[in-house]
């Protein structure tokens, strides 16, 4: 990962290797807090965010339901993210909103601990390995269930609900593959460790309904222009021999993007992306830079 110069730390503009918390910040025990992953891309020559107030409603969202309250709004919180692209001289970056429970007494209870938001930006390119978008990866099933909702909260993107995503992605990748799709408790599948999934079946699209899931933004950005295109999405359970059979399979996600699944449990789904796939990741490639102006409303430039 590449270093850039700045992040912000409640307020302040920090020195990248600066950026430090305290050993025993509650966080770090307990994994209370949450966070957000969002996209700037380059528009002739300046960045622009894609769905910047949709990805920090959901941080503040998720904030409120672990029960953390925030003393920032989400339009300052915007107005602290333009201010660090700038600072940084970045046309293009990863930008990670964080908060957090900090240091002030041990144990489970953290009503007492103070809460603390950081952001910061850095240049990142394929999440799942250079070449992905075009060629594809190749994917397993996990031995790791996703979690029952009653378990940990599915509409907070919460640090210790992403243990079970830990779990996933280091098992898939220490059995040789890129990724893992996760079932849920009751067997069907649920999403990657940090995407959402879709199939393609004669000429239709499938997804899960997003009850167990995080409601992803990317997701959601799919399906409208996969909409537009004129195909048929269809919101529905999904078990995994389905994606067996499927004609062709894709990861969406802020990280991800849209990365076509070329093998599945090393079953092959097609040699390479195919063409739904292609036709809606190459729409979603030019709503995010700017070039549809139907789109143009997904944008936040920077100036």
């Amino acid at each position: 990962m590449k270093e850039v110069d700045y992040i912000w730390m409640d307020g302040e503009f920090v020195d990248w290797e600066d950026a430090n918390i305290h050993v025993l910040s509650h966080v770090i025990h307990y994994g209370t807090g949450v966070f957000e992953g969002i996209r700037a891309y380059e528009n002739e020559g300046r960045p622009a965010v894609f769905r910047l107030d949709e990805h920090m409603e959901r941080f503040i969202n998720s904030a409120e339901i672990i029960n953390m309250e925030l003393d920032y709004s989400k339009e300052e919180l915007i107005e602290v993210i333009e201010d660090l692209i700038s600072r940084n001289g970045l046309t293009s970056c990863y930008i990670r909103p964080v908060a957090y429970r900090g240091y002030e007494s041990m144990g489970v209870n953290p009503l007492e601990n103070p809460v603390k938001v950081s952001i910061a930006v850095w240049p990142w390119g394929e999440y799942l390995g250079e070449g992905a978008l075009e060629k594809g990866v190749e994917v397993q099933t996990s031995s790791w269930s996703r979690h029952h909702p009653n378990i940990f909260p599915t509409k907070a993107k919460a640090s210790g609900n992403y243990l079970n995503s830990v779990m996933a992605k280091m098992e898939a990748v220490e059995n040789g593959y890129v990724e893992s799709i996760m079932l849920n408790p009751q067997g069907y599948v649920a999403e990657g460790t940090g995407e959402n999934l879709f199939l393609v079946r004669d000429d239709e699209l499938f997804t899960v309904h997003t009850a167990e899931v995080l409601e992803g933004i990317t997701r959601d950005s799919v399906i409208k222009i996969a909409e537009d295109l004129g195909y048929e999405v269809n919101l529905t359970p999904i078990t995994r021999d389905q994606i067996y059979i499927s004609d062709e399979a894709f990861f969406t996600g802020t990280a991800a993007e849209v990365t076509p699944i070329r093998k599945v449990d090393r079953r092959k789904i097609s040699d390479k992306k195919g063409p739904i796939t292609d036709e809606i990741q190459k729409r979603y490639m030019k709503a995010v830079s700017g070039e549809l102006e139907e789109y143009q409303r997904w944008l936040h430039p920077v100036e």
